[in-house]
């Protein structure tokens, strides 16, 4: 299995003398947009937030999203729903992005935490009223991103209970 894979925790506590970069930000869109998406519709965008103020505003209206008050930035993927072929499957291809960067973030030593809005909807609105995210588009979820102040033990594992083979 690929070590990076093992690598990869939820971080939820950062160091602040260790800002997250505006290129090292970049990369991690970079990765993001390297995503499968169904018929390559890319139904996606992203905010970069590294302002402190709306880093501590984010924790205070999402309940799980706390960590981003010690976070020296996240990324908001906004789903762009498609009309027609191929309808429906922003939340495969969303999900595609995210994890692109969640790896590509443990591959440059940074921490990372997928805290999920959609769909919820109140967590929906207070995600789009506070970054001003116009309908139709859907705040997907918040990606706190730093410098890790803590080493959490892994919780993954592999469970041959979980699988059936057709054979």
């Amino acid at each position: 299995m690929n070590e990076l894979i093992e690598k990869r925790h939820s971080i939820r506590k950062y160091r602040s003398d260790k800002p997250v970069t505006r290129e090292q930000i970049r990369r991690l869109l970079e990765a993001a947009m390297f995503a499968p998406s169904a018929c390559n519709s890319r139904p996606w965008e992203f905010i970069a937030v590294t302002k402190r103020e709306m880093l501590d505003e984010i924790a205070r209206v999402h309940p799980f999203a706390t960590m981003c008050a010690t976070a020296t930035a996240a990324i908001v993927v906004v789903a762009t729903p498609q009309e027609g072929k191929p309808a429906g499957y922003f939340p495969q291809d969303c999900a595609a992005a995210t994890q692109n960067i969640l790896l590509e973030a443990a591959s440059m030593g940074l921490g990372s935490c997928w805290c999920g809005v959609y769909p919820r909807t109140e967590r929906i609105a207070e995600i789009r009223a506070l970054l001003h995210i116009p309908e139709p588009k859907i705040p997907f979820n918040v990606i706190a991103l730093g410098t890790p102040d803590e080493t959490p033990v892994p919780r993954g594992f592999f469970d041959e209970t979980k699988i059936t083979y057709i054979e």
